[in-house]
């Protein structure tokens, strides 16, 4: 038991290097940008007040989890920007190694229960992968439309690389995504956001 509780202490330890990781996005008040384990937070409490907008019945707290973990992965193979297409070629394989490494830090149990929970968010297969997406891809355009668009502006994001990574977001939540896309036409008309 006590090597057990040892190798929780120690992946509460490493986790919090998630902090350190800081994403393209900024605050709503466009002063900072904001970090991996702020985003995560940010994502879980969406997830328990937005659940009753998901397409199917979810599960809140696996929600919660998978949203919570997701970019832990992040402390090894760094944010990899949503609009960034060479990066994006390896992201996956570089999360996956990370993903092996930071959870295999817990005991057996919670490593494959950690491992199965993050596998399922990039497959999207599940009802909770799809909410937990539709979170995902929405909160950064949050605060981009809070912030003014300062993130679209800086990296030039076209419409139609918006609406490429978007092309699911639906799944997950249509009230969300309608909501999304009122928030991506001003942007477009105040040209924030390349057509």
């Amino acid at each position: 038991m006590e090597e057990r509780f040892e190798k929780q202490m120690d992946f509460i330890l490493e986790i919090d290097r998630e902090k350190e990781i800081f994403r393209q996005n900024y605050l709503a008040d466009g002063s900072r940008h904001e970090n991996d384990a702020e985003h995560a937070w940010h994502l879980a409490i969406m997830a328990v007040l937005l659940n009753e907008y998901a397409e199917k019945n979810v599960d809140v707290l696996k929600v919660v989890t998978m949203v919570l973990i997701h970019d832990i992965v992040e402390i090894d193979a760094g944010d990899t920007y949503a609009y960034d297409k060479e990066g994006q070629k390896s992201a996956h394989e570089r999360e996956k190694k990370a993903a092996e490494r930071l959870f295999g830090l817990l005991p057996d149990d919670q490593r494959d229960s950690f491992l199965s929970l993050w596998e399922e968010f990039e497959k999207r297969e599940t009802a909770e992968a799809a909410f937990a997406h539709t979170l995902d891809n929405s909160q950064p355009l949050f605060l981009n439309d809070a912030g003014g668009g300062k993130s679209w502006r800086e990296h030039g994001v076209k419409l139609s690389d918006i609406m490429k990574r978007n092309e699911r977001t639906a799944e997950g939540s249509r009230k969300i995504w309608n909501y999304m896309e009122s928030l991506i036409r001003k942007h477009v008309e105040q040209k924030d956001i390349r057509p």
